[in-house]
């Protein structure tokens, strides 16, 4: 029997109990963690010997509520049975910098990819888009996996490490821009292999709905019928979320990549970054044309597939874009960029104030920019880094515009040319691309929108 198979059978309490958040444990360890966090040092260490005794009563609940979880959520026994050792050396060694490796390498949710079934997580951790001080945080999560994204990733778009899942309850880490659950933002004493990551489909098909559903108005575009049913339907939304994020996740991995893959932790321009994100969002956009437009595609999968190219368009073109602060913002400019390929190949349109696209020759454009990033990947295995950076950045500003002052875009000056990669860095301007004309104008009328979806959860839209 599957791992998949023992997860269903004799647990209906795990399937059909949908209050987890309600229970009286899971607010102990949400109040206990809460309280915990002002007392933490930026590493997660107690350093102030007066607050121990505080800590070690919050410690003490966490550890209290965990067995009544162990019964619930069998599948995680074993994880929080090594999470209640991990708190109580973390308390017994004086609240130094914690070391949660045991628990983490006993969470292992990709094994038990079940639609509705649920975890409680928790670990001293920052949380990405939220903040950089680890503080021990608690989320209660549920997973979605659709049948036809199980049967998508069981054939050609295979990813073992990929977990989409929803919110059901979370400590205020969480009450912030991050729709991720990585393993590595966990404080522990050495890395492991890494297993799985998690992305909280549901918060982002929340902010979707709101945003595109103000921008549209704002712009006076025609939604089309499909693309319109969306925002009046999470569950259809954050369906289409996953398959995207599925396909985007296992693009990283895959494709004629640079010998020196692109990677956050890696110094280089930011523009690399966004055509590395980019490159993913178009794979995936251009995997849903191909699924929409195959004759053997069963009707959800082609249903959804239609959905992703509407759900990468307006994502980019109306969140990313204007989506935090214009310091080295690479998913920002990935948005821009979009948008302005979309303008100068004729099928998207500004005229009277009003945003119009036409549908029936957008894919082939979206198409055409990805071959043009996976041209310049191909490419890159002939050319020195450098040279590479030169040519990314030759292909962005093809199509936008500069920074006026930019020296990139006047020519670098030779002492920098012969120089390490640094000196090429330190010449890149934090908004290398400003926004254009129309963004500037979409982005005062947005802004507030923007900041409502801080901290969205489904049932919020």
């Amino acid at each position: 029997m599957s791992r998949t198979q023992s997860a269903i059978i004799g647990e209906p309490e795990v399937l059909e109990d949908r209050a987890l958040e309600t229970r009286p444990d899971w607010l102990e360890i949400k109040a206990a963690a809460t309280a915990l966090q002002p007392l933490q040092s930026h590493d997660g260490s107690i350093e102030d010997a007066a607050s121990h005794g505080v800590a070690r009563q919050q410690v003490d609940r966490i550890r209290a509520a965990l067995p009544a979880f162990a019964e619930l959520l069998p599948h995680d026994a074993e994880y929080l049975r090594a999470l209640d050792a991990d708190f109580a050396r973390w308390a017994d060694e004086g609240f130094g910098v914690p070391d949660f490796l045991d628990s983490l390498v006993a969470f292992q949710p990709q094994r038990d990819r079940v639609d509705g079934l649920r975890h409680l997580v928790v670990f001293p951790m920052y949380t990405q888009n939220g903040s950089t001080d680890r503080r021990v945080e608690a989320v209660l999560v549920e997973v979605v996996w659709p049948d036809f994204v199980a049967a998508l990733e069981a054939g050609e778009y295979s990813n073992a490490l990929f977990v989409p899942i929803r919110f059901l309850d979370f400590t205020a880490g969480y009450d912030t821009n991050s729709a991720v659950l990585f393993p590595e933002t966990v404080a522990m004493r050495s890395i492991p292999t890494f297993t799985w990551g998690a992305i909280f489909a549901d918060r982002e098909a929340a902010r979707f709905r709101r945003v595109v559903r103000e921008a549209s108005a704002i712009t006076h575009l025609d939604l089309p019928e499909d693309a319109a049913r969306m925002l009046d339907d999470q569950r259809l939304t954050e369906e289409t979320f996953v398959m995207w994020d599925l396909i985007h996740d296992r693009t990283h991995m895959r494709g004629d990549l640079p010998f020196d893959p692109f990677m956050i932790k890696q110094r280089m321009p930011y523009f690399l970054y966004s055509l590395e994100e980019l490159r993913c969002d178009l794979t995936a956009f251009r995997e849903a044309v191909r699924l929409e437009r195959a004759d053997d595609t069963d009707d959800t999968t082609r249903e959804h597939a239609k959905l992703v190219q509407y759900a990468v368009i307006f994502d980019r073109i109306f969140r990313f874009a204007i989506t935090g602060s214009r310091v080295r913002n690479y998913d920002g400019l990935g948005g821009q960029l979009l948008f302005a390929w979309l303008h100068q190949h004729h099928v998207l349109h500004w005229t009277d104030t009003s945003l119009a696209i036409d549908w029936a020759e957008v894919p082939d454009v979206v198409v055409a920019l990805s071959d043009a990033i996976n041209d310049l990947y191909w490419k890159s295995i002939d050319r020195p880094k450098v040279a590479h950076w030169l040519a990314a950045y030759e292909l962005v500003s093809s199509t936008l515009t500069p920074n006026p002052a930019s020296n990139w875009a006047a020519g670098l000056p030779k002492e920098v040319l012969a120089g390490p990669p640094k000196g090429y860095t330190d010449e890149v301007l934090d908004d290398e691309f400003p926004l254009s004309m129309f963004y500037e104008a979409l982005s005062k009328k947005m802004g507030d929108v923007i900041e409502s979806t801080r901290g969205i959860v489904g049932s919020a839209v």
